[in-house]
């Protein structure tokens, strides 16, 4: 069964960073692309970042470019979101998801979810 665990997450100031994490249980990473979305209250979810098996590429919405940064440790079976200069629309739940080899920005086509985590930005 695939499990992904997040953690990470919670108040900051505008300005300031967070790192999340999304650890995957019950299966290895290698063969996963992993999307991170995020839902504000009153908005549809949004897809925020990717990255394929492999690593090798990864893409991230136009309004957190050069601001977020999405990793991976395949040996930790472990997907991070760094979080730098910090706005208040940033403020969401924030969720990993993992589908099979390529990136997509339909979250209906990741096969399993974080059970997500909140992040507000504010002064």
């Amino acid at each position: 069964q695939l499990q992904l665990v997040q953690s990470g997450g919670g108040l900051v100031q505008p300005g300031g960073s967070l790192k999340l994490s999304c650890a995957a249980s019950g299966f290895t990473l290698d063969d996963y692309a992993i999307g991170w979305f995020r839902q504000a209250p009153g908005k549809e979810r949004e897809g925020v970042s990717c990255t394929s098996s492999s690593g090798g590429w990864s893409n991230y919405v136009d309004s957190v470019k050069g601001r977020f940064t999405i990793s991976r440790d395949n040996a930790k079976n472990t997907v991070y979101l760094q979080m730098n200069s910090l706005k208040p629309e940033d403020a969401a739940i924030y969720y990993c998801a993992a589908r099979q080899k390529l990136c997509s920005n339909h979250a209906y086509r990741f096969d399993a979810w974080g059970q997500g985590t909140q992040v507000t930005v504010s002064s």
